[in-house]
């Protein structure tokens, strides 16, 4: 079975950002359009659709890396920032962004609060799961496979005796 690790990471997002606009409980707030994703950008996105695109980017996070919290998103989701002259600095991203958009992936049904061991945060749920998956499949079955031909392999017998019969000749040449 296809699963999430078989497609291209960006197609993946893109499809999966589509299918979430099609999801009654994800949508963006009446501020996402003003809003920059974190203190190192100067703009905001200019993509419209941005915040399906963030959520379907946090929700493969979620499923590679297991129990995420909203510290360790905001340091995946942040950068430098360029201060002009001075060095530039690590920030992470925003906070709240990410906050609102794991409160609406728990809602729609895709993750979780759960405990591993030490380890706690948001883990994906079997719903969340297949959704990426199916996603996942629709890409693979898009792309055209590359058929792999192999040869048969030579017995050992058969290498050993054109190795002789090489040997032979240039022996015979000399």
């Amino acid at each position: 079975m296809t699963t999430m690790y078989d497609a291209e990471p960006q197609e993946l997002i893109n499809k999966a950002a589509e299918e979430l606009k099609k999801i009654p409980e994800i949508k963006a707030p009446s501020w996402a359009q003003f809003v920059k994703t974190g203190m190192h950008k100067e703009r905001p996105p200019v993509d419209e659709d941005w915040w399906y695109v963030r959520s379907a980017s946090v929700l493969r996070n979620i499923y590679r890396y297991g129990p995420v919290g909203v510290s360790k998103l905001r340091t995946k989701y942040g950068g430098k920032k360029n201060r002009g002259v001075k060095k530039e600095h690590f920030y992470k991203g925003s906070g709240n962004i990410l906050r609102k958009a794991l409160q609406q992936l728990e809602k729609a049904g895709f993750v979780k609060f759960a405990e591993k061991g030490v380890h706690k945060g948001r883990i994906i749920t079997p719903k969340g799961k297949s959704f990426l998956d199916k996603i996942a499949t629709k890409i693979h079955g898009i792309r055209p496979r590359q058929e792999i031909q192999i040869e048969p392999k030579k017995e050992v017998a058969e290498i050993k005796q054109e190795q002789k019969a090489v040997k032979k000749e240039e022996s015979k040449e000399q």
